[in-house]
């Protein structure tokens, strides 16, 4: 019987520049049809880190050249890039899903996720964005336009915006209504467009980055998804990574999830968040489950052949 599946594609599922993401995606769709011909409902969510920071450094470019031209928010970078990899992601799928012989609409939706403006991420921004700069000019912008900035590992100084958690997306209704109605959806893009409520009825765009597993594990919640699948660049997830006694998880109850997060075993901002996204969305109901795996084992995965199962 058919499951009804969050996929939330990794950055190597959509490459670093506009030609990568053009040959990347059809191999993407393969994958992801694969799972539709088996008889799946699909919902796909992704990452947006190289094609924000391209269009952010573009509008910031542009600003330079002729300063009439108003600086280009965060939130709306964002809002772009989801526009433009929805754009080829369904334009490959639908093509993969027609070559089969299978007749399924896709569609993209731009996507907002509120944040809770008491999230002590906003007290520590740590999410680097935008150009490396020295740190004469670092602290010069820090000085002109109250930006955080901070030294990145040695490669030079950048701009920090906060993580915060998301509490819930708004266009969930929409999404909803689409897989309810047969159709494959691309949804909250890049971890959504950060937004806060405001007086009334107002969404304020916030200068900050959701982690896009986090989100996926929200958007799978909501959903009422059977499985989520947060695709990276392992087949499973490690302990020791890299080291002699290295050991590859096939299955990982939630209390040992918990414990071999607290023991450090998983890299903060690499598969610390993928392990906690997928631990929070496997509890959130029973008979939950999340697979963490590479794009083209998705469908091996699915049928219990490989990846890291959380349950």
């Amino acid at each position: 019987m058919g499951k009804r599946i969050v996929i939330a594609l990794g950055g190597n599922a959509l490459g670093n520049n506009l030609p990568e993401q053009m040959i990347a995606v059809k191999q993407t769709s393969k994958a992801i049809v694969d799972l539709i011909e088996e008889g799946h409902e699909v919902v796909i969510s992704h990452g947006n880190g190289p094609q924000v920071g391209m269009i952010q450094k573009a509008m910031a470019s542009l600003n330079a050249v002729d300063p009439k031209q108003y600086p280009i928010p965060l939130s709306v970078c964002g809002a772009m890039s989801q526009g433009y990899i929805g754009y080829d992601l369904q334009n490959a799928l639908r093509e993969e899903l027609l070559d089969r012989g299978i007749h399924k609409p896709v569609s993209t939706l731009i996507t907002q996720v509120v944040v809770d403006p008491e999230d002590p991420a906003f007290k520590k921004p740590t999410k680097p964005i935008g150009s490396f700069m020295t740190e004469e000019a670092a602290k010069k912008l820090a000085a002109e336009k109250g930006y955080t900035v901070m030294e990145d590992a040695g490669r030079g100084w950048r701009r920090v915006v906060a993580s915060p958690r998301p509490q819930h997306i708004v266009e969930i209704e929409t999404i909803r209504t689409l897989v309810d109605a047969g159709q494959v959806v691309v949804a909250a893009g890049g971890g959504g467009i950060p937004v806060m409520e405001t007086e009334g009825n107002h969404l304020k765009g916030v200068p900050a980055v959701i982690d896009k597993d986090f989100c996926s594990a929200r958007l799978a919640e909501s959903v009422d998804a059977d499985c989520l699948i947060i695709l990276t660049a392992v087949e499973k997830v490690a302990i020791n990574f890299g080291k002699p006694n290295q050991e590859w998880l096939d299955e990982l109850t939630p209390e040992r999830a918990r414990q071999l997060i607290s023991e450090g075993h998983f890299a903060p901002g690499s598969m610390l968040p993928k392990v906690q996204a997928a631990l929070q969305f496997a509890e959130s109901k029973p008979e939950r489950y999340a697979l963490i795996t590479l794009l083209e084992k998705a469908k091996d995965g699915i049928a219990g052949k490989t990846g890291t199962i959380i349950r």
